[in-house]
């Protein structure tokens, strides 16, 4: 086993490379670069300071000034030399200035971070911890009244997209009723509550909403899946077997399906590290929520790409990292496993 996950760590490497030199390359060939954005925000403002008799002279700068520019954005090297300067900085933490906010991207990233860590570990703790429980009492249950009514819920939740539902949430219970806040993370007197109860209770007041659309997708999958792969596991024929022997049902159900139902989702586990990092972009503008989804979306519209880059270089060792411990984990949870043998 040891020898597998060393294999494993050998090939992030080149991974990562590929993944991050494709992105990096994609980021130059796009039109619409910051020397675009910022040539068509210079002609904007001189065409409305022109008279109209001019309105049709071209203002566009001179080719000193645009290499000027290019040289400034990075943007005068070829793409392989370009990215092996980009790839030794990151080395060392250093993922560039952001072209918008002229702010290093790594103390962007850093500030945002808290935000996505915070609905990322809530998101991922209720996620599992009660979608698991609930699908094994449901197995259990199979055909009951308690199962029928969760299903459709479940179903009628997985069916809506988290977005859809969070646009139904500000609707009814921000705009008409006015219980929660139409977003944000905090209020904007959060720094004068003079006691942390009372700050607590501010970001699980405007966390609310967020957190049942961020919950609605993940919650349905792991509660179906953990009940089909226990109900699978109960018809199996060694569960029988152990039955018929004069295993009480109970102590069967515990030692052996549990443990076995458990191993799909296991395999998904080591993934939540990327939920974590980025959240859901579409969650975080509806509701105005400043972490990492938010910095990525405004920075592919704005095309910065250092910030860009930087998110996608951290998302993609997230995945191979989280790659490695579900296997970790389906290891730990079915003793038949023996990588590398």
């Amino acid at each position: 086993m040891l020898s597998y996950f060393l294999r494993r760590l050998v090939l992030v490497i080149p991974t990562f490379i590929g993944i991050t030199i494709l992105i990096f390359a994609l980021t130059r060939f796009v039109p619409g670069g910051p020397v675009e954005r910022m040539l068509a925000s210079i002609q904007a403002q001189q065409s409305m300071s022109m008279s109209p008799s001019m309105a049709g002279e071209s203002n566009a700068l001179s080719e000193d000034q645009l290499a000027e520019l290019n040289a400034f954005y990075g943007l005068d090297k070829p793409v392989f030399e370009a990215y092996s300067e980009w790839l030794m900085k990151m080395l060392h933490l250093d993922f560039g200035l952001s072209t918008r906010y002229y702010e290093p991207v790594w103390d962007m990233i850093m500030d945002r971070l808290p935000v996505s860590m915070f609905y990322g570990g809530v998101t991922f703790f209720l996620s599992y911890f009660i979608s698991i429980p609930l699908g094994y009492y449901k197995a259990l249950k199979h055909g009951s009244g308690f199962d029928s009514g969760s299903s459709i819920l479940i179903f009628v939740g997985y069916a809506l997209p988290g977005y859809v539902v969070g646009v139904m949430l500000i609707t009814l219970f921000s705009y008409q009723l006015e219980w929660f806040p139409m977003g944000g993370f905090v209020s904007d007197d959060f720094d004068d509550y003079e006691s942390l109860w009372q700050q607590v209770k501010d970001i699980l007041w405007h966390a609310c909403l967020p957190l049942i659309c961020y919950l609605i997708g993940d919650f349905a999958t792991l509660t179906m899946t953990m009940k089909n792969n226990m109900m699978e596991t109960l018809s199996a024929d060694y569960i029988r077997t152990a039955i018929a022997k004069g295993l009480p049902f109970s102590t069967a159900v515990r030692r052996h399906a549990l443990r076995n139902s458990l191993i799909p989702i296991a395999s998904h586990f080591g993934n939540s590290l990327l939920f974590f990092m980025t959240g859901s972009f579409l969650i975080e503008v509806i509701f105005n929520i400043d972490g990492i989804g938010l910095l990525g979306y405004e920075s592919i519209i704005e095309r910065d790409y250092p910030v860009v880059m930087g998110i996608v270089a951290i998302n993609a060792a997230l995945l191979m990292l989280g790659n490695i411990i579900s296997d970790a984990c389906v290891a730990m949870i079915d003793p038949r496993v023996r990588f590398g043998a």
